[in-house]
């Protein structure tokens, strides 16, 4: 299936998912800047960010979060992903990322935690859905591993 196309601002700029064909990307949609479960995964991801790089892929972080509270997000814990604003869900709702979910006991509209690989084409090679954070990273590099 072909990847949507979009552009998002960062920190850095605006950011266009087609700039990076030819790459791989790891595109990894979250809930909220500097809590528990998505900063477990923005740090692992940083981890291996060297591992990805030496696979041709580049990751990237989408949430609602403003590019000001990603700086401080990446400032707090060093991270070295590349972090996307959305915060009208558009490309979380274009890649089925945006939906109800329970927070709390409480029915709720609100980011699913999901990651889709990219290949070099275009083409989504690999998504996944309710991404539980720990371990996440290094599940997604190796199925990387086996598609090169």
């Amino acid at each position: 299936m072909k990847s949507k196309e979009f552009t998002l601002e960062s920190p850095q700029g605006p950011v266009s998912l087609s700039a990076f064909r030819g790459k791989w990307v790891v595109l990894y949609f979250y809930p909220k800047d500097d809590t528990p479960g998505c900063t477990i995964e923005a740090e692992e991801f940083t981890k291996l960010a060297k591992a990805f790089e030496e696979r041709n892929a580049v990751t990237l972080g989408v949430s609602r979060d403003s590019c000001e509270s990603h700086m401080q997000f990446i400032g707090k814990y060093s991270l070295n992903v590349r972090l996307l604003s959305d915060p009208d869900c558009v490309v979380q709702k274009e890649y089925g990322a945006w939906g109800k979910k329970i927070l709390y006991g409480k029915p709720m509209m609100g980011t699913l935690r999901s990651t889709f690989l990219i290949d070099p084409k275009g083409e989504i090679a690999r998504e996944w859905k309710l991404v539980k954070p720990e371990g996440h990273a290094q599940e997604v590099l190796d199925i990387l591993k086996t598609m090169q």
